[in-house]
């Protein structure tokens, strides 16, 4: 047990816009080169990814039909576990990044095919308790679907200041069941050469910590830099889904995340396609890996560099449309 109150927050974001009315392919989504590898991926079908975050509009049209589960683990709705309604919108906006229905209205995720297990460990205000946090990454680790389905992601775009020994017990737990758990850097970043800036869960080595560039393939000027960054994704002006059947335009290493992992989703069912066998953790990180490119940046703030799902198809002409 966790002996003193300790908290975590939502990593910091930027609101640009909301609207009422949407119906694109994000520009994060096509820049990852997602699309093109949706038929042999079979867009993520099959794989369940535990968001933990502030829960998901449950009847939003993009989400409806994505969540698997979910469940409440903060003080909100009087505690009952079984209302996972965010009442703060990042959870929603997470959420359909990663696995917003194809359905030819609104937006596309990145894995429209996955499911999401919803757990909800922040309250409205963006806070929760570290304990809350620790007891939903177990909980997604010992979840199993009505298909016998399991957790082979989970997504934290949260952070906290001090290291606890818990957290990262838990975290190394998930890894060591084949869970890719995958956390937003922060945004507490200066682009100072050699400044670092650190937020837990980011700094435990056994994460894949993402930072944020923009459409563009520049460095967000807010992204954390240090040694710890394993890979960068679209994290500026990212369109999703939003409360109120909505869509919003955010900012922050928060909306970088979950391209990773509904990327993630993707590589797993391509990888063990291929292969004809089941995938380890460590083995879906380097295929994960393999799929980068430099953009010229120092390792402590692009890591391994910008995903690109098909590296085969066309590098110059994205970097034509990104105007590099």
């Amino acid at each position: 047990m966790i002996h003193k109150p300790l908290q975590v927050k939502l990593i910091p974001y930027t609101i640009e816009s909301i609207v009422e009315m949407a119906n694109e392919t994000p520009k994060g989504v096509d820049l990852i080169q997602a699309p093109s590898i949706w038929e042999d991926s079979n867009q993520g079908e099959g794989i369940v990814i535990a968001v933990i975050d502030t829960g998901i509009e449950t009847d939003h049209p993009d989400l409806k039909d994505q969540i698997i589960d979910g469940r409440n683990f903060t003080s909100d709705y009087d505690g009952d576990p079984n209302i996972f309604e965010d009442n703060n919108g990042h959870g929603t906006h997470v959420s359909g990044t990663i696995a917003a229905s194809l359905n030819n209205e609104g937006v596309v995720g990145v894995a429209p095919k996955a499911k999401i297990l919803s757990l909800k460990v922040l309250t409205g205000q963006g806070t929760g308790d570290y304990e809350w946090i620790i007891n939903a990454i177990n909980y997604a680790v010992e979840w199993r679907g009505p298909q016998g389905e399991r957790v082979r992601v989970i997504s934290m775009s949260l952070g906290g200041p001090e290291d606890v020994p818990e957290l990262h017990k838990a975290i190394q737990n998930a890894v060591s069941q084949d869970i890719s758990v995958v956390v937003a850097a922060g945004n507490e970043g200066d682009n100072i050469e050699d400044t670092f800036e650190y937020s837990y869960p980011g700094k435990y080595n056994e994460v894949i910590q993402v930072g944020a560039v923009d459409h563009n393939l520049r460095l967000a000027p807010f992204t954390n830099n240090n040694e710890e960054i394993d890979i960068v994704a679209p994290g500026v002006e990212v369109v999703s889904t939003y409360l109120g059947h909505k869509y919003a335009s955010l900012s922050g290493t928060s909306m970088a995340t979950p391209h990773i992992a509904g990327a993630i989703a993707l590589l797993i069912n391509l990888s063990e396609r291929e292969f004809g066998r089941p995938f380890s953790e460590t083995e879906i990180y380097a295929q994960l890996i393999k799929r980068t490119l430099p953009i010229g940046k120092r390792k402590s703030s692009e890591g391994n560099g910008f995903l690109i799902l098909n590296l085969v198809e066309k590098i110059q002409d994205i970097m034509n449309a990104a105007r590099i």
